[in-house]
């Protein structure tokens, strides 16, 4: 699908300010940009689409922004199972996946391979059901290996197609999925979104001190642009599996190991059976200094509580479906759904 250019040109520089900015022409991006004179001398003002955003995102009553410090966090898994939730809670509700070089979201909607229609009205998203639609890069792709290589000015132009052309509708809740750090493009959903008025941002991480060291300037953007932190999510907070669903193996003579799984199992059926009902822990991530909910106190933020390390969660995301339609993500689902529930709760 064609990308329209709106306001920055796509010749220009990363990280250009744009030709609307007192700083057109003038910043350090603009340095040997080929529209340097132009944009210098051009006269300023507000951006006229500003006008055609904020009609088209009246009809929306919440807009809630999914952030991550660092890529591999479970960002785009906690935004769909977000997503998946509200929508069972009989909302309106879309999902905006603007990671424009890694959109993972239709492949955990279930929806590869589909396309995108306009009409009259506009773009109309990709629908899981009636009351939950999708927008994203990837349903605009040739192939789904195909790349993205695109600079910031080309990424922003298709951030403010999403918001301006998409016909979401009636919403209660617009969900973002943002690309990890602090980019262009959160620069963008920012400007274009908060004279709408954004309700806030989700911040999701993992327990290490690696992860929360980016979670930090997270935080710091999202005050500088005047975001308000709804809170943070520590995601993958420890392995958390029934007995039931490990496998088990024992190394053999030769170094190799072999799968003793339905021995185990046999074994302790005969011998425990009540083990199978223990779910097992083990700490993936070093949290011994005190992970999310220690830096949310020193941070000054809210912490929304934990969700661990489930493989029945990630089956679920590869897979496309909810984790809240049967009874496999036993110990996801709940965590999840206790987090879901406040959300909604401060809405109220």
């Amino acid at each position: 699908m064609e990308n329209r250019n709106y306001d920055i040109p796509e010749n220009a520089n990363e990280h250009c300010p744009g030709p609307q900015s007192e700083e057109a022409g003038k910043a350090d991006s603009c340095a040997g940009c080929p529209n340097q004179q132009i944009c210098a001398t051009a006269p300023k003002g507000p951006d006229p689409d500003l006008v055609t955003i904020a009609e088209r995102m009246a009809t929306i009553k919440h807009k809630i922004l999914i952030l991550s410090g660092k890529g591999g966090v479970g960002k785009s898994t906690f935004s769909a199972q977000l997503s998946f939730a509200l929508a069972e809670l009989e909302n309106q509700v879309g999902l905006l996946d603007i990671d424009i070089c890694g959109p993972s979201i239709p492949k955990m909607m279930g929806l590869e391979g589909h396309d995108i229609h306009q009409s009259n009205l506009g773009w109309s998203p990709v629908y899981v059901e009636s009351n939950l639609g999708i927008m994203s890069i990837g349903f605009m792709l040739p192939h789904p290996d195909e790349a993205v290589i695109w600079r910031g000015p080309r990424k922003n132009g298709l951030i403010k197609q999403f918001v301006k052309d998409v016909n979401w509708g009636e919403l209660d809740y617009l969900v973002v999925d943002a690309p990890p750090g602090t980019s262009d493009e959160h620069i963008s959903i920012v400007q274009f979104l908060q004279a709408t008025g954004i309700d806030g941002a989700i911040i999701v991480t993992t327990p290490q001190q690696v992860s929360l060291i980016d979670v930090r300037k997270e935080i710091s953007f999202c005050k500088k642009v005047g975001i308000r932190v709804i809170g943070v999510v520590e995601n993958m907070s420890g392995l958390r599996q029934p007995i039931s669903d490990m496998r088990f193996l024992k190394s053999n003579e030769t170094g190799d190991e072999d799968d003793v799984t339905e021995w185990a199992l046999s074994y302790i059926r005969s011998n425990a059976p009540e083990l199978l009902s223990v779910i097992s822990c083990s700490e993936v991530f070093d949290a011994t200094g005190g992970g999310a909910a220690k830096m949310c106190m020193e941070m000054g933020v809210p912490f929304l509580g934990k969700v661990p390390m489930d493989p029945q969660l990630c089956r679920a995301a590869e897979e496309g479906r909810s984790c809240f339609t049967d009874q496999k993500c036993t110990v996801s689902a709940p965590a999840l759904k206790k987090i879901i529930q406040n959300l909604v709760s401060s809405f109220e």
